[in-house]
């Protein structure tokens, strides 16, 4: 299981019912339900992920993220898990409060565009970087929003949103304590959990 999976996977509550955004082929959903007993749906617009879910047994809904979640009811799940694909919609800030409003609490992971070694690709090589967590070149990448550990924690504050947690991955495994000490250059994965402000 990916790094970013397995403190997913640690944060997610038993028994909980969760909406998986841009599931894959619901490796995660598939873990969490026998894991912890969790409830829930995962949503993919890629066939051959939708397959994988089916014969994974996870629930899955095909469904494109840019059009919104308007077939989930306000509080419909606990929580609300989108793992690398924030970074490819269209818009990443109404998404977040289209996650916000089908459950108090999300979970959200994506690329650091400011991790050092893109910082010095770029700088060095004078191209865009392409590494494990951005993989494509940059005319076929379906990445049209990259952004930082930075970006994200504004982002929220100009929501008013608490981020209750946040951990940085690298590669396949959990951040080193530099990562931990500087998220935005020594992380290569972000992940944030996040909360609406109770009133």
């Amino acid at each position: 299981m990916r790094a970013d999976f397995k403190l997913i996977h640690d944060w997610v509550p038993e028994g909980a019912h969760i909406l998986d955004l841009a599931c894959g082929d619901g490796t995660l959903l598939a873990a969490l339900a026998r894991d912890k007993k969790v409830t829930g749906y995962g949503l993919e617009i890629d066939p051959a992920g939708i397959t994988a879910c089916i014969e994974r047994g996870v629930n899955v809904i095909e469904q494109n993220l840019d059009e919104g979640l308007a077939n989930f009811e306000d509080d419909a799940c606990d929580l609300v898990i989108m793992t690398q694909a924030l970074q490819a919609l269209r818009r990443p800030d109404r998404m977040l409060d289209e996650m916000l409003r089908v459950a108090e609490e999300c979970i959200i992971t994506f690329p650091n565009f400011a991790y050092w070694r893109h910082r010095a690709y770029l700088g060095l090589k004078g191209y865009m970087p392409v590494s494990k967590s951005l993989p494509h070149a940059w005319y076929d990448t379906p990445n049209i929003h990259l952004s930082t550990f930075n970006d994200f924690e504004q982002l929220c504050r100009d929501k008013g949103l608490i981020i209750v947690d946040r951990a940085v991955g690298i590669g396949d495994h959990e951040g080193h304590w530099t990562s931990r000490w500087w998220p935005n250059l020594f992380g290569e994965i972000a992940i944030f959990r996040v909360t609406r402000r109770s009133d």
